[in-house]
């Protein structure tokens, strides 16, 4: 080999050791208490949905300082009234059902909040409330650019686990066209690109999500949720941003 091929060959497994530890670098522990989760049910269809959608705007600074996991589902069972929700997906109409169920409600509707698995009406009090101790323990770091990885496991006998994944996205925006809110220009933070359910488990485990890929623009969250699948209530959660 010569010596110019030799430097080529050095130059890149190192630039590929960098990328790796970069992207290795960027993790996130949970805490002694359960970081609620907030779930809003929204719809670019639904006319009273953009003051719910600018109230979990509001939640970026505790996000950024990860007392808050926050998601937004946009649901499209709206779409027949004539604007098509382009963040809609079929899956979080499923998960807002199941929570429908969960919580005992005859229906579905927009918009709503759910705190912590729990039919939440006071937005005002979303984030109050006495601290719970955590009832897991959750560290996700990113091991490839999309590729992240988690270690999970439950405390005080929390047994048996679920979990699921949420990959959301902040900055974006709709000039709607049609329907209850045409006219009207839509920003929408924390907007749930992808959702992946994780399983049920008892015990501890490690928990792999291929993510898809940042949209440039738009600042990405990944989401680690742990509930009682009996009941659909938060043992932990953890969210994570990386640059680069």
């Amino acid at each position: 080999m010569t010596r110019f091929l030799q430097s080529l060959a050095v130059g890149l497994a190192a630039a590929t050791a960098a990328a790796s530890s970069a992207a290795a670098a960027c993790a996130a522990q949970s805490g002694a208490s359960i970081t609620p989760v907030i779930e809003l049910y929204t719809s670019e269809g639904c006319s009273s949905c953009p003051p719910a959608d600018k109230w979990l705007s509001t939640l970026k600074p505790a996000v950024a300082q990860r007392r808050v996991v926050a998601e937004a589902f946009h649901v499209g069972y709206w779409d027949y009234i004539g604007w098509v929700d382009r963040f809609a997906a079929p899956a979080y109409t499923a998960r807002q059902r199941q929570l429908a169920s969960a919580n005992g409600l005859a229906s579905i509707y927009t918009p709503q909040l759910v705190r912590n698995g729990r039919d939440w009406r006071d937005f005002s009090s979303a984030l109050g409330g006495v601290a719970e101790p955590a009832r897991a323990s959750v560290r996700i770091e990113r091991t490839g650019n999309d590729a992240f990885e988690a270690a999970v496991s439950p405390l005080g006998g929390a047994s048996p686990w679920a979990a699921y994944w949420t990959v959301t996205e902040n900055g974006h925006a709709s000039k709607v066209k049609a329907g209850e809110n045409a006219g009207e220009f839509l920003q929408h933070d924390f907007v749930v690109r992808q959702y992946v359910p994780a399983g049920k488990y008892e015990g501890a485990q490690r928990l792999k999500l291929n993510a898809v890929a940042a949209e440039a623009g738009h600042a990405r969250q990944v989401n680690l949720v742990v509930f009682d699948p009996r009941g659909g209530t938060t043992l932990q959660a953890v969210s994570l941003a990386c640059s680069g």
